[in-house]
């Protein structure tokens, strides 16, 4: 979630500034979980906690659901924001020229992928389970998700920036998580990221979250698999490469040849022995983030 300083970024930050709201998103980053139980762990009745829910809902930071369960009908609440990102405007506002394009997850250029594997848009599954055959089906450019064990997966993205044009920062930015047989909270993975051929670094994602249902998860998929990931901004400037505002390598922009027409942007999910593995990328209609793989460009 992104917040600046204008007035409606400020019911986040009001829904924030209470010790009792911070610990319900504390119990909700563990699992998912209802007005009851919640009410129980604070130790406080279920009208309380269910206002404190409430504005927490209105600030985009949590969702609910109504579940039957036991005989009962019951108010389930999960996060809906993994992270939160402030931009301060500063005493003085620069204005930035940027170029963004957004790159559905489907369309990828290359991409080698072994079981567990599959592909799926928001109507269905393309093809079978754990058949990497079906990673080239013609349908797979309207994908939602797509998720393998080991392999790696790879974009073009076009430069649209002129001759007279010097980048000055790419962001790009995607929903991203491990990928282990059925969920597995803590399934650490070591994915690398390149950029036109020059390896950017490496990020360990935890696990492949599927606790809680993703926000915009479609109704028909299967809960026991791939739910939502996690919203990672990986950033190349003059001072080195960034995912989340921490410094992962001293790949700069001079050593991603961005003078090209087109860029190639591949993720990799290493054959490891530490690591378990695995990548699932989330685009528009699956996982918290409605958004396919965006690259910002920034430039003067």
């Amino acid at each position: 979630m992104y917040l600046t300083t204008d007035a409606e970024s400020l019911r986040v930050y009001e829904a924030l500034a209470s010790e009792v709201r911070l610990r319900i998103i504390d119990l909700l980053s563990e699992r998912e979980m209802h007005i009851k139980e919640l009410a129980a762990s604070l130790y406080l009745s279920s009208a309380i906690v269910s206002t404190h829910v409430a504005k927490l809902q209105r600030a985009g930071i949590v969702s609910s659901q109504m579940k039957r369960m036991d005989g009962g009908t019951y108010k389930y609440c999960s996060l809906s924001a993994n992270f939160l990102q402030i931009k301060l405007a500063g005493s003085r506002s620069i204005s930035r020229k940027v170029v963004e394009v957004s790159v559905p997850v489907g369309q990828y250029t290359d991409l080698r992928a072994a079981p567990t594997c599959g592909i799926a848009t928001t109507e269905k599954l393309i093809g079978y389970y754990d058949d990497p055959r079906y990673f080239l089906d013609p349908e797979r450019a309207d994908a939602g998700i797509l998720w393998f064990a080991k392999g790696y997966v790879e974009y073009k993205v076009p430069n649209y920036l002129f001759m007279d044009q010097k980048v000055q920062e790419i962001e790009i930015s995607m929903e991203i998580g491990s990928e282990a047989p059925h969920v597995n909270e803590k399934w650490p993975s070591d994915i690398t990221f390149t950029l036109n051929g020059a390896e950017l670094g490496k990020w360990t994602s935890p696990g492949d979250f599927g606790v809680m249902r993703g926000r915009l998860t479609p109704s028909w998929w299967n809960p026991d698999v791939n739910q939502y990931g996690l919203l990672k901004v990986l950033r190349i400037n003059s001072g080195g490469t960034y995912i989340d505002g921490q410094r992962i390598s001293a790949v700069t922009l001079n050593d991603v040849s961005w003078q090209q027409d087109q860029w190639s942007f591949r993720l990799t999910a290493e054959d490891s022995t530490r690591r378990r593995g695995g990548l699932t990328l989330f685009g528009r209609g699956f996982g918290n983030y409605e958004q396919d793989i965006v690259f910002r460009v920034y430039y003067e």
